[in-house]
């Protein structure tokens, strides 16, 4: 984890553009802008990502904002993976604050 004094000297890999798709690498502030960066990657990032975003953000930091600002943009299977894998929440979680509706009709054969 790096402390929070220097996370102005940590920069974003370019790789994470396809992520964090709503703003420019250049333009996110590690502080500022966690929230989004913490749910964006645990949500649509592969293992790769997530190390590095806990090599930036310790597993108590993670944890906290996943449970007390959840973002519905999770999948049901990538939920249960995250809360349950990796990052071992044993807290009762309201999964329809976190996870997306799918729209549409569904086709049957």
């Amino acid at each position: 984890m790096i402390k929070k004094s220097s996370l102005k000297k940590v920069k974003i890999p370019n790789s994470l553009q396809g992520i964090l798709w709503s703003k420019s690498i250049g333009s996110i502030n590690l502080e500022d802008d966690k929230v989004y960066i913490i749910h964006q990657i645990l949500s649509y990032g592969d293992i790769k990502d997530i190390k590095w975003l806990f090599r930036v953000y310790s597993k108590d930091e993670i944890k906290d904002i996943f449970i007390s600002h959840p973002v519905k943009i999770y999948t049901k299977p990538v939920f249960y993976f995250i809360k349950n894998f990796i990052l071992n929440i044993k807290k009762d979680t309201n999964e329809n604050e976190y996870v997306k509706n799918i729209s549409g009709t569904l086709r049957q054969k």
